[in-house]
């Protein structure tokens, strides 16, 4: 690099500094990558050494101002800022950010990102804008409600939380389920702290969201769940986080419905091509009275949904296509379940067909959805023929179209990690454009809520 190229560099500087990208990214990217990526430029030639001896202070190489633009472009772009948004939000649980998704489209600022999986947060933050000047990423939510010490009080509790988490209008969570234990019901009476949902839920992530809400209060909360969360432990676990959010003072919508039509219950294949039913509970403060005429019932369902054809991509790596061993297996473990009368096995989609759920598990065979390469069951598996055209699955980039995070007609979602931490994180996401649709469907009654809540605190 000449001393032109060093001296447009400085003047055009305006930003974070070259230590300061690159720290960033290595929060996302590991030293390979940054390299290979400046490597893109003609002429370059960085090494992870090189990078590596760079952060821990024992050199000092200097970006031009092209790779410093180069690698500036990895760090994703705010869609709402401090100066531009018409709510605030807190993303709890977060995953990869498929709740997030729709609610920044909807005009949301994220304030505040919780999530403890490491490879899922090298996901998020390569995709969503995490400014530490408005927002806060942590890792463990126990560490901000402190659930995990019982000699904390509520009051104690309550003021850490208020602390740590900027207030916010909507509280997004899609909490893990969990059994809700006796043990910590006892211990807590012991102790004589008072009864309620902190005895109720206590040693549960529910127990974490719920002394979260006490805590700031929001206006409106969407919480995400498995569909067999309404059946865990006989109907109990269910029956306790609604009525701890009915004693939060919580509305929360169509929780009159419990039948197999309950609104709350809404399968993904109306915006993506894959079976995917999940529980959806959307609640409003009972006092700011806003919440009448809302209904999941009337959520805008699209009127064409995308084919599985419309996301497979033209040519995939040879690796994704099933070994024999691995194909043979498969194919005589759904044999010999066929012929017992269980119906298990493989998924087997063509382009015009819905795919089963994609689950975490995606990674060990793919088995649930693999995509036809015009196998003929009509012939023998050891086919010379039949045997090249054994199934493939899905490859990562497929896995986030299914999920609604990316189009091949739009920017394509960020991957920045393995293959098989690529598979558990789309398999344990949420539909994206469905909780996009559910943004959109609260957003009035969100800023109704805010409105009522600014007349009340001026009352």
């Amino acid at each position: 690099m000449n001393q032109l190229e060093l001296d447009c560099r400085q003047i055009s500087l305006d930003g974070p500094t070259d230590l300061e990208v690159i720290s960033k990214l290595l929060g996302i990217y590991d030293q390979k990558f940054l390299a290979e990526h400046l490597n893109q430029i003609p002429n370059n030639n960085w090494t992870r050494e090189t990078i590596n001896r760079w952060v821990k202070g024992k050199a000092t190489p200097k970006l031009s101002k092209i790779e410093y633009d180069h690698l500036m472009a990895l760090l994703p772009k705010p869609v709402v800022t401090p100066d531009n948004y018409d709510f605030k939000f807190i993303d709890l649980f977060a995953g990869i950010g498929g709740i997030r998704k729709g609610f920044e489209e909807q005009g949301g600022l994220c304030v505040f990102t919780s999530e403890w999986n490491k490879f899922a947060t090298r996901t998020y933050k390569a995709n969503f804008a995490c400014d530490a000047s408005f927002h806060t990423f942590n890792e463990d939510i126990r560490d901000v409600t402190l659930s995990a010490d019982p000699s904390v009080s509520e009051q104690e509790a309550y003021n850490h939380i208020n602390r740590v988490i900027a207030d916010h209008d909507v509280l997004l969570a899609g909490f893990p389920c969990q059994p809700f234990s006796l043990a910590g019901v006892s211990k807590k009476n012991s102790l004589g702290v008072k009864h309620g949902f902190e005895c109720d839920t206590q040693g549960t992530l529910f127990f974490d969201v719920a002394r979260i809400i006490a805590a700031k209060r929001p206006a409106a909360f969407v919480l995400e769940n498995v569909k067999n969360l309404k059946s865990h432990d006989r109907g109990k676990t269910f029956r306790t986080i609604m009525k701890t959010l009915d004693e939060l003072g919580y509305w929360i919508s169509d929780a009159d419905h419990t039948d197999a039509k309950d609104p709350k219950i809404i399968n993904g294949s109306n915006w993506v091509p894959q079976n995917r039913e999940r529980i959806i509970l959307v609640g409003f403060r009972r006092d700011l009275n806003v919440h009448e005429g809302f209904s999941l019932k009337d959520l805008p369902i699209p009127e064409s949904t995308p084919t599985l054809g419309n996301i497979l991509e033209p040519w995939v790596d040879d690796k994704y296509i099933l070994t024999p061993k691995l194909w043979e297996y498969l194919f005589n473990y759904a044999k010999k379940h066929q012929a017992k009368g269980n119906g298990f096995g493989f998924g087997l989609v063509g382009p015009n067909d819905r795919t089963r759920t994609l689950s975490a598990r995606y990674y060990k065979d793919g088995s649930e959805i693999l995509i036809d390469r015009g196998w003929d069951f009509s012939k023998a598996i050891t086919d010379e023929t039949n045997l090249l055209n054994r199934p493939r699955r899905l490859t990562p980039l497929e896995c986030a179209r299914l999920m609604g995070f990316s189009s091949p007609k739009g920017n394509e979602f960020k991957i920045p990690v393995s293959d098989t931490q690529a598979y558990k994180q789309f398999g344990n996401s949420v539909v994206a454009p469905l909780f996009a649709a559910i943004a959109k469907h609260m957003k009035p009654f969100i800023m109704a809520a805010i409105a009522a809540r600014s007349s009340k605190h001026a009352a």
